[in-house]
């Protein structure tokens, strides 16, 4: 095996360049939609749950697309199914803008859904492979920050350009951006050298997953994940519903703004792996999350200032508390944590599909005070039950 290109390499850079720009155009295309709901419920005449399987149905299919690809790429190569992500969801995304059918969008996002999970079910496994294991978490924390800047991206483009011009245009320059990045990754991006084609069978990657719902340390992680995303995605989704009404009457364009809070929340990957170094993982995430539920109860207010504090808190928080859930499932599973890691991936976006669209009730037939109360109790109760549970476990 060909020793793994370190950060004197140049190639060290280039893989992280590509990379970082591959997951930056998959979560803009993956979150584009999330704050044209309240758009689509007027332009459409559909409910806001309706509007929400925009991004929900998105979620499953991209989870089902982990396992199926990820099972794919361990058999064919990590490079072809990363750049192949890129290229599908590209087209999809362009075929959006030209329907006049929401039904259509949600058939496109579906299916978009799918071949946007290539990136991130190979991406992970190619920095492990190609890169020195001393430099690897580096180009990791790297790669999960794009994630999180891609998502912010593209909420703030389809938003302000929405309200400013049309979101079919929005969706336009995502795809001129989308396709300079597919030329960047396509030309950019160094061929694999120590892939390993993997012999196993199917049955048994499928006995690994089982095997690892039978840990219930691991359960526990998985449940995090979950939950952590339902609050965090529940808030993101209906804040701007909350903040076009009054005492706020914002409009999308302003809105979009908010989302510059991910900028904050990029920080927490690298500041949580620092302090739990020194304070432990366990404590800097129970303090990770009571942040996050703070910055929740933040938006109650009738101050914009404070709501704004309370999203940029929310996003460090909840950035935070998820790097050090996905770091203790690796270092939890005993073997096989490959497939560990996927099943805290398909928890996290399971909860992004909950988040999206099932709490649509509360903000229907009830009010912000309970969506917000809801969803800042929620990681509150899961924290004392995951520290109790640990306790047991242990």
């Amino acid at each position: 095996m060909t020793k793994g290109y370190t950060i004197r390499d140049r190639q060290f850079w280039v893989i992280v360049l590509s990379l970082g720009l591959a997951s930056m155009f998959i979560f803009a295309a993956m979150y584009s939609l999330q704050p044209l709901i309240p758009l689509f419920t007027s332009e459409f005449n559909i409910s806001i749950s309706s509007a929400s399987l925009s991004m929900s149905l998105t979620t499953v299919s991209l989870i089902a697309g982990l396992i199926v690809l990820g099972f794919f790429s361990d058999r064919n190569g990590r490079v072809l199914f990363i750049k192949l992500s890129i290229f599908l969801s590209l087209i999809l995304f362009l075929l959006i803008p030209y329907t006049d059918s929401f039904f259509i969008i949600l058939i496109l996002r579906f299916i978009q859904g799918f071949t946007l999970a290539g990136v991130p079910a190979a991406a992970i496994a190619y920095i492990g492979e190609e890169i020195d294991s001393q430099y690897s978490a580096l180009a990791t924390s790297l790669y999960i920050s794009c994630n999180a800047l891609g998502g912010m991206i593209g909420r703030i483009v389809t938003a302000y350009v929405s309200e400013q011009y049309s979101w079919q245009l929005a969706f336009i320059l995502l795809c001129i951006f989308g396709t300079v990045i597919l030329i960047i990754v396509l030309f950019a991006l160094p061929k694999s050298r120590n892939f390993v084609r993997s012999e196993r069978l199917l049955r048994e990657d499928f006995k690994s997953f089982l095997f690892h719902l039978k840990n219930p340390k691991l359960l526990l992680l998985f449940g995090l994940g979950i939950i952590l995303q339902v609050s965090f995605t529940g808030v993101w989704t209906y804040i701007p519903f909350y903040l076009i009404n009054p005492p706020f009457s914002l409009t999308l364009d302003s809105i979009s703004l908010l989302y510059f809070a991910y900028g904050i929340g990029i920080l927490g990957a690298p500041i949580a792996s620092w302090l739990s170094n020194h304070l432990g993982v366990a404590k800097v995430r129970a303090i990770a999350i009571f942040i996050m539920i703070a910055g929740i109860l933040a938006t109650l207010s009738t101050s914009l200032g404070v709501v704004i504090f309370g999203l940029c808190i929310l996003c460090f928080g909840f950035f935070t508390s998820h790097s050090l859930a996905a770091a203790t499932v690796s270092r939890t599973a005993t073997h096989q944590k490959g497939s560990a890691s996927s099943l805290y991936l398909v928890s996290y976006y399971l909860g992004v599909a909950c988040g999206s669209t099932l709490l649509s009730s509360l903000w229907s037939t009830e009010s912000w005070l309970v969506l917000a109360s809801f969803t800042a109790s929620l990681p509150l109760l899961y924290l004392i039950f995951l520290t109790y549970q640990f306790k047991k476990v242990n």
